[in-house]
Protein backbone atom coordinates (compact mmCIF):
# COMPACT_ATOMS: atom_id res chain seq x y z
CA UNK A 1 0.00 0.00 0.00
CA UNK A 2 1.24 3.49 -0.83
CA UNK A 3 2.43 5.29 2.36
CA UNK A 4 -0.01 8.17 1.99
CA UNK A 5 0.29 9.66 5.46
CA UNK A 6 4.07 9.47 5.71
CA UNK A 7 4.39 11.25 2.38
CA UNK A 8 1.79 13.87 3.32
CA UNK A 9 3.60 14.65 6.59
CA UNK A 10 7.13 14.63 5.19
CA UNK A 11 6.62 16.51 1.89
CA UNK A 12 6.22 20.01 3.44
CA UNK A 13 8.91 19.35 6.07
CA UNK A 14 11.44 18.21 3.47
CA UNK A 15 10.42 21.07 1.17
CA UNK A 16 11.08 23.48 4.05
CA UNK A 17 14.71 22.35 4.02
CA UNK A 18 14.98 23.54 0.41
CA UNK A 19 13.67 27.04 1.17
CA UNK A 20 16.93 28.37 2.74
CA UNK A 21 18.71 27.74 -0.55
CA UNK A 22 16.23 29.78 -2.63
CA UNK A 23 17.05 33.34 -3.65
CA UNK A 24 15.43 36.42 -2.09
CA UNK A 25 16.72 38.79 -4.78
CA UNK A 26 13.35 38.92 -6.56
CA UNK A 27 11.59 40.11 -3.41
CA UNK A 28 10.91 36.55 -2.30
CA UNK A 29 8.64 35.67 -5.24
CA UNK A 30 10.50 32.45 -5.96
CA UNK A 31 10.15 31.40 -2.32
CA UNK A 32 6.47 32.30 -2.25
CA UNK A 33 5.65 30.39 -5.42
CA UNK A 34 7.70 27.40 -4.31
CA UNK A 35 5.89 27.29 -0.96
CA UNK A 36 2.48 27.69 -2.57
CA UNK A 37 3.16 24.89 -5.06
CA UNK A 38 4.30 22.61 -2.22
CA UNK A 39 1.15 23.46 -0.27
CA UNK A 40 -1.09 22.73 -3.24
CA UNK A 41 0.70 19.44 -4.00
CA UNK A 42 0.37 18.28 -0.40
CA UNK A 43 -3.31 19.22 -0.31
CA UNK A 44 -3.86 17.30 -3.55
CA UNK A 45 -2.16 14.28 -1.94
CA UNK A 46 -4.49 14.59 1.07
CA UNK A 47 -7.55 14.71 -1.18
CA UNK A 48 -6.26 11.79 -3.25
CA UNK A 49 -5.72 9.70 -0.11
CA UNK A 50 -9.24 10.53 1.07
CA UNK A 51 -10.88 9.78 -2.28
CA UNK A 52 -8.98 6.63 -3.20
CA UNK A 53 -8.12 4.94 0.08
CA UNK A 54 -10.38 6.20 2.89
CA UNK A 55 -13.62 4.32 3.67
CA UNK A 56 -15.96 6.66 5.55
CA UNK A 57 -18.37 3.77 6.26
CA UNK A 58 -15.81 2.24 8.63
CA UNK A 59 -15.01 3.37 12.17
CA UNK A 60 -11.64 1.62 12.28
CA UNK A 61 -8.22 3.17 11.84
CA UNK A 62 -7.23 3.39 8.16
CA UNK A 63 -4.13 4.14 6.07
CA UNK A 64 -2.16 2.64 8.93
CA UNK A 65 1.64 2.58 8.74
CA UNK A 66 3.81 1.16 11.53
CA UNK A 67 7.59 1.07 11.34
CA UNK A 68 9.91 0.29 14.30
CA UNK A 69 11.88 3.36 15.32
CA UNK A 70 13.34 2.76 18.77
CA UNK A 71 12.32 -0.77 19.86
CA UNK A 72 13.83 -0.67 23.41
CA UNK A 73 11.05 1.69 24.53
CA UNK A 74 8.47 0.60 21.98
CA UNK A 75 8.68 3.82 19.96
CA UNK A 76 7.57 3.42 16.37
CA UNK A 77 6.57 5.56 13.42
CA UNK A 78 2.88 4.84 13.67
CA UNK A 79 0.34 6.84 11.66
CA UNK A 80 -3.30 6.31 10.74
CA UNK A 81 -6.57 8.19 10.35
CA UNK A 82 -10.20 7.64 11.17
CA UNK A 83 -13.31 9.81 11.36
CA UNK A 84 -11.82 12.00 14.09
CA UNK A 85 -8.57 12.78 12.31
CA UNK A 86 -9.29 12.59 8.55
CA UNK A 87 -11.58 15.68 8.46
CA UNK A 88 -9.01 17.67 10.42
CA UNK A 89 -6.19 16.54 8.13
CA UNK A 90 -8.26 17.80 5.19
CA UNK A 91 -8.95 21.05 7.04
CA UNK A 92 -5.25 21.48 7.83
CA UNK A 93 -4.18 21.07 4.21
CA UNK A 94 -6.91 23.43 3.01
CA UNK A 95 -6.37 26.23 5.56
CA UNK A 96 -2.56 26.08 5.46
CA UNK A 97 -2.46 26.28 1.67
CA UNK A 98 -4.71 29.35 1.80
CA UNK A 99 -2.55 30.81 4.59
CA UNK A 100 0.48 30.50 2.30
CA UNK A 101 -1.45 32.40 -0.38
CA UNK A 102 -2.41 34.98 2.26
CA UNK A 103 1.31 35.49 3.03
CA UNK A 104 2.04 37.14 -0.32
CA UNK A 105 2.50 40.66 1.17
CA UNK A 106 5.24 39.41 3.56
CA UNK A 107 8.53 41.13 2.74
CA UNK A 108 10.47 40.79 6.01
CA UNK A 109 12.77 37.74 5.86
CA UNK A 110 10.50 35.75 3.51
CA UNK A 111 12.91 32.82 3.39
CA UNK A 112 12.58 32.19 7.13
CA UNK A 113 8.84 32.97 7.17
CA UNK A 114 7.91 30.40 4.55
CA UNK A 115 10.34 27.87 6.03
CA UNK A 116 8.38 28.08 9.29
CA UNK A 117 5.03 27.83 7.49
CA UNK A 118 6.03 24.62 5.73
CA UNK A 119 7.40 23.08 8.93
CA UNK A 120 4.11 23.93 10.61
CA UNK A 121 2.22 22.34 7.71
CA UNK A 122 3.85 18.96 8.28
CA UNK A 123 3.80 19.28 12.06
CA UNK A 124 0.08 20.02 12.28
CA UNK A 125 -0.84 17.10 10.02
CA UNK A 126 1.44 14.94 12.15
CA UNK A 127 -0.51 15.85 15.31
CA UNK A 128 -3.73 14.57 13.74
CA UNK A 129 -2.24 11.52 12.02
CA UNK A 130 0.26 9.94 14.42
CA UNK A 131 -0.92 7.06 16.60
CA UNK A 132 2.03 6.80 18.99
CA UNK A 133 1.87 8.80 22.23
CA UNK A 134 5.52 9.81 22.23
CA UNK A 135 5.42 10.68 18.54
CA UNK A 136 2.27 12.72 19.23
CA UNK A 137 4.14 14.63 21.94
CA UNK A 138 7.05 15.32 19.58
CA UNK A 139 4.77 16.71 16.84
CA UNK A 140 2.80 18.67 19.45
CA UNK A 141 6.05 20.32 20.50
CA UNK A 142 7.28 20.73 16.92
CA UNK A 143 4.47 23.09 15.96
CA UNK A 144 5.05 25.30 19.03
CA UNK A 145 8.43 26.57 17.84
CA UNK A 146 7.28 27.96 14.45
CA UNK A 147 4.30 29.68 16.07
CA UNK A 148 6.54 31.28 18.67
CA UNK A 149 8.93 32.58 16.02
CA UNK A 150 6.14 33.75 13.70
CA UNK A 151 4.70 35.77 16.57
CA UNK A 152 8.03 37.04 17.91
CA UNK A 153 9.47 38.21 14.56
CA UNK A 154 6.47 39.22 12.44
CA UNK A 155 4.03 40.28 15.16
CA UNK A 156 2.95 43.73 16.33
CA UNK A 157 4.34 46.00 19.03
CA UNK A 158 3.59 43.58 21.86
CA UNK A 159 4.83 40.55 19.95
CA UNK A 160 7.49 39.41 22.45
CA UNK A 161 5.04 39.40 25.35
CA UNK A 162 2.44 37.50 23.30
CA UNK A 163 4.97 34.99 21.96
CA UNK A 164 6.48 34.35 25.39
CA UNK A 165 3.07 33.92 26.96
CA UNK A 166 2.07 31.49 24.22
CA UNK A 167 5.18 29.32 24.59
CA UNK A 168 4.99 29.27 28.40
CA UNK A 169 1.32 28.30 28.53
CA UNK A 170 1.57 25.60 25.88
CA UNK A 171 4.94 24.22 27.02
CA UNK A 172 3.78 23.87 30.62
CA UNK A 173 0.61 22.16 29.38
CA UNK A 174 2.71 19.79 27.29
CA UNK A 175 4.42 18.47 30.42
CA UNK A 176 1.13 16.84 31.39
CA UNK A 177 0.96 15.04 28.03
CA UNK A 178 4.42 13.58 28.59
CA UNK A 179 3.72 12.52 32.18
CA UNK A 180 0.38 10.89 31.30
CA UNK A 181 2.01 9.22 28.27
CA UNK A 182 4.63 7.60 30.51
CA UNK A 183 1.93 6.50 32.97
CA UNK A 184 -0.12 4.95 30.15
CA UNK A 185 2.94 3.11 28.85
CA UNK A 186 3.55 1.62 32.28
CA UNK A 187 -0.09 0.56 32.60
CA UNK A 188 -0.87 -0.58 29.05
CA UNK A 189 2.61 -1.70 28.00
CA UNK A 190 2.31 0.20 24.73
CA UNK A 191 2.57 3.70 23.34
CA UNK A 192 0.17 2.98 20.46
CA UNK A 193 -3.12 4.84 20.90
CA UNK A 194 -5.26 2.01 19.52
CA UNK A 195 -3.67 -0.48 21.90
CA UNK A 196 -4.00 1.93 24.84
CA UNK A 197 -7.71 2.38 24.09
CA UNK A 198 -8.13 -1.41 23.90
CA UNK A 199 -6.45 -1.79 27.29
CA UNK A 200 -8.53 0.95 28.97
CA UNK A 201 -10.67 -1.65 30.74
CA UNK A 202 -7.68 -2.47 32.95
CA UNK A 203 -7.28 1.10 34.20
CA UNK A 204 -8.55 1.78 37.70
CA UNK A 205 -11.07 4.56 38.21
CA UNK A 206 -8.65 6.72 40.21
CA UNK A 207 -5.95 6.25 37.54
CA UNK A 208 -8.42 7.34 34.88
CA UNK A 209 -9.41 10.42 36.87
CA UNK A 210 -5.79 11.51 37.34
CA UNK A 211 -4.87 10.95 33.68
CA UNK A 212 -8.04 12.62 32.41
CA UNK A 213 -7.40 15.64 34.63
CA UNK A 214 -3.79 15.92 33.51
CA UNK A 215 -4.63 15.77 29.81
CA UNK A 216 -7.56 18.14 30.32
CA UNK A 217 -5.13 20.77 31.64
CA UNK A 218 -2.88 20.31 28.60
CA UNK A 219 -5.70 20.50 26.08
CA UNK A 220 -7.56 23.24 27.95
CA UNK A 221 -4.66 25.55 27.09
CA UNK A 222 -4.87 24.77 23.39
CA UNK A 223 -8.66 24.67 22.95
CA UNK A 224 -8.68 27.11 24.92
CA UNK A 225 -10.83 26.66 28.03
CA UNK A 226 -11.42 29.28 30.71
CA UNK A 227 -9.32 30.19 32.72
CA UNK A 228 -6.38 28.99 30.58
CA UNK A 229 -7.43 31.06 27.58
CA UNK A 230 -5.67 34.36 28.15
CA UNK A 231 -2.75 33.65 25.79
CA UNK A 232 -5.08 33.53 22.78
CA UNK A 233 -6.31 37.18 22.68
CA UNK A 234 -2.72 38.35 23.19
CA UNK A 235 -1.41 36.10 20.41
CA UNK A 236 -4.18 37.11 18.01
CA UNK A 237 -3.72 40.74 18.95
CA UNK A 238 -0.13 40.69 17.64
CA UNK A 239 -0.15 38.06 14.86
CA UNK A 240 -0.18 38.63 11.11
CA UNK A 241 -3.09 37.45 8.96
CA UNK A 242 -1.58 34.06 7.90
CA UNK A 243 -0.69 33.22 11.50
CA UNK A 244 -4.21 34.23 12.54
CA UNK A 245 -5.59 31.76 10.04
CA UNK A 246 -3.46 28.93 11.40
CA UNK A 247 -4.17 29.76 15.04
CA UNK A 248 -7.94 30.02 14.64
CA UNK A 249 -8.33 27.51 11.83
CA UNK A 250 -6.17 24.63 13.04
CA UNK A 251 -4.26 25.04 16.31
CA UNK A 252 -7.36 25.43 18.49
CA UNK A 253 -8.76 22.25 16.95
CA UNK A 254 -5.78 20.25 18.22
CA UNK A 255 -7.10 20.61 21.76
CA UNK A 256 -10.59 19.45 20.82
CA UNK A 257 -9.27 16.56 18.75
CA UNK A 258 -6.93 15.34 21.50
CA UNK A 259 -9.71 15.66 24.09
CA UNK A 260 -11.89 13.33 22.02
CA UNK A 261 -9.11 10.99 20.93
CA UNK A 262 -7.43 10.49 24.31
CA UNK A 263 -9.61 11.69 27.17
CA UNK A 264 -12.81 10.19 25.81
CA UNK A 265 -11.17 7.27 24.01
CA UNK A 266 -8.82 6.15 26.79
CA UNK A 267 -10.79 6.87 29.96
CA UNK A 268 -14.49 5.95 29.58
CA UNK A 269 -15.35 5.96 33.30
CA UNK A 270 -13.54 9.23 33.93
CA UNK A 271 -15.29 10.74 30.90
CA UNK A 272 -18.67 10.01 32.48
CA UNK A 273 -17.52 11.62 35.73
CA UNK A 274 -15.96 14.68 34.05
CA UNK A 275 -18.77 15.17 31.49
CA UNK A 276 -20.84 17.64 33.60
CA UNK A 277 -17.66 19.56 34.38
CA UNK A 278 -16.89 19.83 30.66
CA UNK A 279 -20.38 21.14 30.08
CA UNK A 280 -20.00 23.68 32.87
CA UNK A 281 -16.70 24.89 31.42
CA UNK A 282 -18.31 25.06 27.99
CA UNK A 283 -21.10 27.27 29.29
CA UNK A 284 -18.56 29.55 31.00
CA UNK A 285 -16.58 29.76 27.76
CA UNK A 286 -19.66 30.73 25.77
CA UNK A 287 -21.04 33.37 28.16
CA UNK A 288 -17.82 34.85 29.52
CA UNK A 289 -16.04 35.09 26.16
CA UNK A 290 -19.14 36.49 24.43
CA UNK A 291 -19.50 39.24 27.06
CA UNK A 292 -15.78 39.98 26.92
CA UNK A 293 -15.87 40.12 23.13
CA UNK A 294 -18.77 42.55 23.35
CA UNK A 295 -16.60 44.88 25.46
CA UNK A 296 -13.48 44.76 23.28
CA UNK A 297 -12.50 47.87 21.35
CA UNK A 298 -9.63 46.15 19.53
CA UNK A 299 -10.87 44.33 16.41
CA UNK A 300 -8.46 41.38 16.63
CA UNK A 301 -9.18 40.78 20.31
CA UNK A 302 -12.92 40.95 19.66
CA UNK A 303 -12.71 38.14 17.09
CA UNK A 304 -10.30 36.20 19.35
CA UNK A 305 -12.79 36.18 22.23
CA UNK A 306 -15.48 35.19 19.75
CA UNK A 307 -13.38 32.11 18.93
CA UNK A 308 -13.13 31.20 22.61
CA UNK A 309 -16.90 31.50 22.91
CA UNK A 310 -17.51 29.23 19.94
CA UNK A 311 -15.17 26.57 21.34
CA UNK A 312 -17.51 26.26 24.31
CA UNK A 313 -19.95 24.39 22.08
CA UNK A 314 -17.29 21.75 21.47
CA UNK A 315 -17.11 21.08 25.22
CA UNK A 316 -20.88 20.87 25.56
CA UNK A 317 -21.10 18.47 22.60
CA UNK A 318 -18.46 16.17 24.11
CA UNK A 319 -20.00 16.37 27.58
CA UNK A 320 -23.51 15.60 26.32
CA UNK A 321 -22.53 11.91 26.03
CA UNK A 322 -24.63 11.50 22.90
CA UNK A 323 -23.77 10.68 19.33
CA UNK A 324 -25.41 13.76 17.88
CA UNK A 325 -23.67 15.94 20.47
CA UNK A 326 -20.30 14.41 19.63
CA UNK A 327 -21.02 14.92 15.92
CA UNK A 328 -21.92 18.51 16.68
CA UNK A 329 -18.61 19.02 18.48
CA UNK A 330 -16.70 17.67 15.48
CA UNK A 331 -18.70 19.78 13.03
CA UNK A 332 -18.21 22.86 15.19
CA UNK A 333 -14.44 22.42 15.04
CA UNK A 334 -14.50 22.13 11.26
CA UNK A 335 -16.98 24.98 10.86
CA UNK A 336 -15.12 27.34 13.15
CA UNK A 337 -11.84 26.46 11.45
CA UNK A 338 -13.26 27.79 8.19
CA UNK A 339 -15.13 30.76 9.66
CA UNK A 340 -12.34 31.82 12.03
CA UNK A 341 -9.75 31.71 9.26
CA UNK A 342 -11.95 33.85 6.99
CA UNK A 343 -12.68 36.48 9.64
CA UNK A 344 -9.07 36.87 10.72
CA UNK A 345 -7.91 37.09 7.12
CA UNK A 346 -10.41 39.92 6.54
CA UNK A 347 -9.30 41.63 9.76
CA UNK A 348 -5.76 41.61 8.36
CA UNK A 349 -6.93 42.94 4.99
CA UNK A 350 -8.85 45.74 6.71
CA UNK A 351 -5.88 46.66 8.91
CA UNK A 352 -3.56 46.84 5.89
CA UNK A 353 -5.79 49.60 4.51
CA UNK A 354 -6.91 51.49 7.63
CA UNK A 355 -3.75 51.01 9.74
CA UNK A 356 -5.83 50.80 12.90
CA UNK A 357 -7.50 48.05 14.92
CA UNK A 358 -9.39 50.38 17.24
CA UNK A 359 -13.09 50.29 16.45
CA UNK A 360 -13.76 53.89 17.63
CA UNK A 361 -11.26 55.08 14.99
CA UNK A 362 -12.99 53.23 12.13
CA UNK A 363 -16.19 53.86 10.23
CA UNK A 364 -17.48 54.85 6.84
CA UNK A 365 -15.33 52.54 4.69
CA UNK A 366 -18.11 50.42 3.17
CA UNK A 367 -18.58 52.66 0.13
CA UNK A 368 -14.81 52.77 -0.50
CA UNK A 369 -14.33 48.99 -0.15
CA UNK A 370 -17.61 47.30 -1.15
CA UNK A 371 -16.03 43.88 -1.79
CA UNK A 372 -14.38 43.70 1.61
CA UNK A 373 -17.61 44.98 3.17
CA UNK A 374 -19.63 42.23 1.45
CA UNK A 375 -17.15 39.49 2.38
CA UNK A 376 -16.80 40.66 5.98
CA UNK A 377 -20.57 40.80 6.38
CA UNK A 378 -21.05 37.31 4.91
CA UNK A 379 -18.38 35.75 7.12
CA UNK A 380 -19.82 37.50 10.18
CA UNK A 381 -23.23 36.05 9.33
CA UNK A 382 -21.61 32.61 9.25
CA UNK A 383 -20.00 33.25 12.65
CA UNK A 384 -23.31 34.23 14.25
CA UNK A 385 -24.78 30.90 13.04
CA UNK A 386 -27.08 32.18 10.32
CA UNK A 387 -29.26 29.31 8.98
CA UNK A 388 -27.84 27.97 5.74
CA UNK A 389 -24.26 28.19 6.97
CA UNK A 390 -22.09 25.66 8.77
CA UNK A 391 -22.13 27.33 12.19
CA UNK A 392 -25.92 26.99 12.46
CA UNK A 393 -25.89 23.25 11.81
CA UNK A 394 -23.04 22.59 14.24
CA UNK A 395 -24.57 24.55 17.11
CA UNK A 396 -28.01 23.06 16.45
CA UNK A 397 -26.57 19.53 16.71
CA UNK A 398 -24.92 20.41 20.03
CA UNK A 399 -28.20 21.79 21.38
CA UNK A 400 -30.12 18.70 20.25
CA UNK A 401 -27.46 16.40 21.68
CA UNK A 402 -27.57 18.16 25.04
CA UNK A 403 -31.36 18.32 25.12
CA UNK A 404 -31.84 14.62 24.35
CA UNK A 405 -29.10 13.27 26.63
CA UNK A 406 -30.43 10.72 29.12
CA UNK A 407 -27.43 11.19 31.44
CA UNK A 408 -28.69 14.43 33.00
CA UNK A 409 -31.72 15.67 34.84
CA UNK A 410 -34.22 17.90 33.10
CA UNK A 411 -33.24 20.83 35.31
CA UNK A 412 -29.58 20.55 34.40
CA UNK A 413 -30.28 20.25 30.67
CA UNK A 414 -32.67 23.19 30.73
CA UNK A 415 -30.13 25.35 32.55
CA UNK A 416 -27.34 24.49 30.09
CA UNK A 417 -29.53 25.10 27.04
CA UNK A 418 -30.79 28.45 28.35
CA UNK A 419 -27.29 29.69 29.22
CA UNK A 420 -25.82 28.52 25.91
CA UNK A 421 -28.73 30.20 24.11
CA UNK A 422 -27.81 33.48 25.82
CA UNK A 423 -24.38 33.16 24.22
CA UNK A 424 -26.02 32.57 20.85
CA UNK A 425 -28.05 35.76 21.34
CA UNK A 426 -24.99 37.79 22.36
CA UNK A 427 -23.01 36.73 19.28
CA UNK A 428 -25.05 38.65 16.66
CA UNK A 429 -25.16 41.67 18.98
CA UNK A 430 -21.39 42.10 19.16
CA UNK A 431 -20.76 41.03 15.56
CA UNK A 432 -23.38 43.33 14.04
CA UNK A 433 -22.24 46.23 16.21
CA UNK A 434 -18.69 45.48 15.03
CA UNK A 435 -19.79 45.71 11.39
CA UNK A 436 -21.58 48.98 12.10
CA UNK A 437 -18.49 50.54 13.68
CA UNK A 438 -16.16 49.39 10.90
CA UNK A 439 -18.19 50.12 7.79
CA UNK A 440 -20.99 52.56 8.57
CA UNK A 441 -21.01 56.18 9.67
CA UNK A 442 -18.49 58.84 8.72
CA UNK A 443 -14.90 58.26 7.68
CA UNK A 444 -12.32 59.27 10.30
CA UNK A 445 -9.98 61.35 8.15
CA UNK A 446 -7.61 61.95 11.08
CA UNK A 447 -6.70 58.26 11.26
CA UNK A 448 -7.69 56.72 7.92
CA UNK A 449 -6.36 58.04 4.62
CA UNK A 450 -9.04 57.74 1.96
CA UNK A 451 -6.56 57.23 -0.86
CA UNK A 452 -5.32 54.01 0.84
CA UNK A 453 -8.79 52.43 0.97
CA UNK A 454 -8.29 50.11 -1.98
CA UNK A 455 -10.90 47.41 -2.45
CA UNK A 456 -10.08 43.68 -2.29
CA UNK A 457 -7.69 42.39 -4.92
CA UNK A 458 -8.36 39.13 -6.83
CA UNK A 459 -6.10 37.10 -4.51
CA UNK A 460 -8.09 38.17 -1.46
CA UNK A 461 -11.44 37.51 -3.14
CA UNK A 462 -10.23 34.05 -4.17
CA UNK A 463 -9.14 33.13 -0.62
CA UNK A 464 -12.47 34.18 0.91
CA UNK A 465 -14.42 32.46 -1.89
CA UNK A 466 -12.53 29.23 -1.20
CA UNK A 467 -13.51 29.45 2.47
CA UNK A 468 -17.14 30.41 1.85
CA UNK A 469 -17.81 27.49 -0.50
CA UNK A 470 -17.47 24.81 2.23
CA UNK A 471 -19.08 27.08 4.85
CA UNK A 472 -22.23 27.38 2.75
CA UNK A 473 -21.96 23.83 1.40
CA UNK A 474 -21.91 22.33 4.90
CA UNK A 475 -24.74 24.62 5.97
CA UNK A 476 -26.96 23.58 3.08
CA UNK A 477 -26.05 19.87 3.06
CA UNK A 478 -24.18 18.91 6.27
CA UNK A 479 -24.31 15.20 5.44
CA UNK A 480 -21.35 15.78 3.09
CA UNK A 481 -19.20 16.34 6.17
CA UNK A 482 -20.92 14.38 8.94
CA UNK A 483 -20.67 11.15 6.92
CA UNK A 484 -16.88 11.35 7.23
CA UNK A 485 -16.86 11.11 11.01
CA UNK A 486 -20.31 9.73 11.94
CA UNK A 487 -19.23 6.07 12.18
CA UNK A 488 -16.22 6.92 14.34
CA UNK A 489 -18.07 9.21 16.75
CA UNK A 490 -20.85 6.62 17.04
CA UNK A 491 -18.36 3.90 17.91
CA UNK A 492 -16.55 6.22 20.32
CA UNK A 493 -19.78 7.09 22.14
CA UNK A 494 -20.93 3.49 22.36
CA UNK A 495 -17.55 2.27 23.59
CA UNK A 496 -17.19 5.06 26.11
CA UNK A 497 -20.59 5.39 27.75
CA UNK A 498 -21.34 1.89 29.03
CA UNK A 499 -22.83 2.81 32.37
CA UNK A 500 -23.23 5.77 34.69
CA UNK A 501 -20.77 5.86 37.57
CA UNK A 502 -21.93 5.32 41.14
CA UNK A 503 -19.66 7.93 42.70
CA UNK A 504 -20.52 10.70 45.15
CA UNK A 505 -22.82 13.44 43.91
CA UNK A 506 -20.89 16.75 43.97
CA UNK A 507 -23.39 18.47 41.69
CA UNK A 508 -26.54 17.41 43.53
CA UNK A 509 -29.63 16.97 41.36
CA UNK A 510 -28.00 18.62 38.35
CA UNK A 511 -26.59 15.42 36.91
CA UNK A 512 -27.66 11.79 36.98
CA UNK A 513 -24.02 10.89 36.30
CA UNK A 514 -23.34 11.21 40.02
CA UNK A 515 -26.58 9.61 41.27
CA UNK A 516 -25.90 6.10 42.74
CA UNK A 517 -29.54 5.06 42.32
CA UNK A 518 -29.69 6.02 38.67
CA UNK A 519 -29.80 3.25 36.09
CA UNK A 520 -29.88 4.07 32.42
CA UNK A 521 -29.36 2.63 29.01
CA UNK A 522 -26.11 3.33 27.24
CA UNK A 523 -26.41 6.87 26.06
CA UNK A 524 -27.78 7.33 22.54
CA UNK A 525 -27.83 3.57 21.97
CA UNK A 526 -30.14 1.02 23.58
CA UNK A 527 -27.29 -1.10 24.93
CA UNK A 528 -28.10 -2.80 28.29
CA UNK A 529 -26.16 -1.61 31.31
CA UNK A 530 -23.56 -3.81 32.89
CA UNK A 531 -24.18 -4.67 36.53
Amino acid sequence: MFPWLSVIILVPILAALVVPFLSEKDGGKTIKWFSLVVGIIDFILIVAAFVTSYDYTSSSMQLVERYPWFPPIGLEWSVGVDGLSMPLVLLTGFITTLAIAASWPVTLRPRFFFFLLLVMYGGMIGVFAVQDMLLFFLFWELELIPVYLLLAIWGGYGRMYAATKFILYTAIGSIFILVVGVALYLQAGSLNMVEIAAASGKFSFNFQLLCFGGLLIAYAVKLPIFPMHTWLPDAHGEATAPVHMLLAGILLKMGGYALMRMNVGFFPEATEWFAPILIGLGVVNIIYAALTSFAQRNLKRKIAYSSISHMGFVLIGIGSLTEIGMNGAMLQMISHGLIGASLFFLVGATYDRTHTLQLPEMGGIATRMPKIFAMFTTCSMASLALPGMSGFVAELMVFVGMSTSSAYTFEFKALVVVLAAIGVILTPIYLLSMLREIFYGKLNHEVIHEDELVDAEPREVFIIACLLVPIIGIGVYPKLTTDIFDKTTTALTQATVKRIQTAQNPLGILSKVYDPSYKTKAVAESVPLEN
